[in-house]
């Protein structure tokens, strides 16, 4: 049976469903077929490090690009533009002989006979390393899920962006002082360091852009909340950067509410356990779910829809199928819960799987992962950070500068560093941005798109190898 679906997430609008066409990858040439689901920091990672005189490689990803997640806030904020932390995954790869990369989603895969089913056809595989990282936590609830704004893919970070600079405008049109309330209240669910570093930007917007963008707005109307469950920002860093944090923050005059949950948000109202607030911006930050591949023993997923993994990475009771990222479930004594869902054990992962897998290939013995903190930080607004390294716990401009400078060096491509460093040091100069551009996605239907099934043209493997209402007027998705 196939059929057509429609999928925001995906690189085309429409995406053929067939679980029972065989996707078209060129024959194996003798290699070992290495399928990454996930071009995410660990994806990427392994992909780069692996070789194509050893091993045929098969990427596969929802979106055609990589996005440095890290900085998307920047984006929902205006400080910088999408194409400055994304890159096209056949510019990453371009001249790589056995490399193929496919825009497609992963639906399940049969561990027993190595078969990936994808909306474009299945895969058989030698090796499979599950990367696809995780998605915003709503908890069940479908209000939060539809209504508030999200900071995981560089579509609703232009989303948020365009909520963002609407609210600005309608606040400017509306006669009602009750709904330009509304409009000017932006809440930021999670205190943790994605909250935090949100919640900044918009106090610099406050401070900055309002006064000199929009004179005729009364630039104290706007209110930044921060809620968190927790009893203090950054509940992950140590109380000296937790303080230094919530001091900054409040002295921008942004509220803190702690201990404070979420119930519900519909009809421009957030309610919380403790009181309301009526604002038309929610951001949730306040958790992430594991985007964990189906086909699989129930007891194989453990919280967060984490996949339960071994020393090396792979799914437990699979010699052959592993998990990376904020997929994998690694407890050790230090993290008890698992390891932070953060770039740092995506990437360390991901290369001891690359060391591995080359390893095999020799009947060499293979190496035992081990998480290596190489510490963290956060920026909270314009010259002004906290960063933790060991026992080292600073602040300020230096952890600023710190920041600054490793997010370049992890930044993909010299233009890219050039650009997002002009970016930021003439917004920190001028405080200047020519970004405030509302672009509202234009939609058309497509004609349908068929996919030829011919199978004798596909290779198979295993003959030939051992009420918010939109900001309000937003439509982008």
């Amino acid at each position: 049976m196939s059929e057509f679906i429609e999928s925001e997430d995906c690189a085309c609008e429409e995406t053929y469903k067939d679980e029972h066409v065989w996707m078209n990858i060129p024959d194996k040439r003798g290699r070992q077929r290495v399928v990454i689901i996930g071009g995410g920091f660990g994806g990427l990672t392994l992909a780069r490090k692996l070789k194509d005189e050893n091993f045929q490689i098969v990427l596969i990803d929802k979106s055609n690009h990589h996005v440095f997640q890290p900085l998307l806030y920047q984006v929902s904020t205006a400080a910088i533009e999408p194409s400055t932390i994304s890159f096209p995954f056949r510019n990453i790869f371009r001249g790589r002989e056995c490399f193929h990369i496919r825009a497609c989603e992963a639906l399940r895969v049969d561990p027993e006979e190595n078969i990936l089913y994808t909306t474009i056809g299945k895969l058989t595989f030698d090796h499979l390393v599950i990367a696809t990282g995780a998605d915003t936590n709503y908890f069940g609830n479908k209000n939060l899920a539809l209504y508030t704004m999200a900071l995981k893919k560089t579509s609703e970070a232009l989303y948020n962006r365009n909520q963002i600079l609407e609210s600005f405008e309608l606040a400017l049109s509306t006669n009602s002082a009750e709904e330009r309330q509304r409009l000017m209240t932006f809440v930021v669910v999670g205190g943790g360091a994605t909250g935090v570093e949100l919640a900044g930007a918009l106090a610099e917007m406050k401070k900055f852009v309002l006064p000199r963008d929009y004179p005729d707005l009364d630039a104290n109307l706007m209110r930044i909340v921060v809620v968190s469950s927790s009893s203090c920002l950054l509940p992950a860093f140590k109380e000296k950067s937790s303080k230094e944090a919530a001091d900054y923050l409040t002295s921008r005059k942004v509220e803190l509410l702690f201990n404070t949950r979420v119930e519900d948000f519909s009809n421009g109202i957030l309610k919380l356990k403790n009181g309301d607030i009526h604002t038309y911006n929610v951001f949730w930050a306040a958790g992430v779910r594991a985007n964990s591949l189906e086909g699989f023993d129930k007891e194989l997923y453990g919280p967060g829809n984490r996949l339960i993994v071994d020393q090396f990475n792979r799914v437990k009771g699979f010699d052959r199928i592993y998990a990376i990222g904020d997929t994998a479930y690694f407890p050790t004594q230090k993290y008890p819960n698992g390891l932070p869902q953060v770039a740092q054990p995506a990437m360390q992962q991901a290369t001891n799987i690359a060391y591995n897998l080359k390893k095999m290939i020799n009947s060499e013995p293979l190496k035992e992962f081990k998480y290596f903190d190489k510490g963290q930080m956060a920026t909270i607004g314009k010259s002004h950070a906290v960063v933790e390294i060991g026992s080292f716990c600073f602040g300020g401009i230096l952890g600023w500068l710190l920041w600054l400078g490793l997010h370049l060096f992890y930044i993909l491509g010299v233009k890219n560093r050039i650009v997002i460093f002009m970016d930021w040091f003439l917004s920190y100069l001028t405080y200047s941005n020519a970004l405030q551009i509302i672009v509202l996605p234009l939609r058309k239907k497509r004609h349908t798109i068929s996919i030829r099934k011919d199978e004798a043209l596909c290779s198979n493997p295993v003959k030939d190898s051992p009420e918010i209402p939109k900001a309000p007027g937003n439509t982008a998705s």
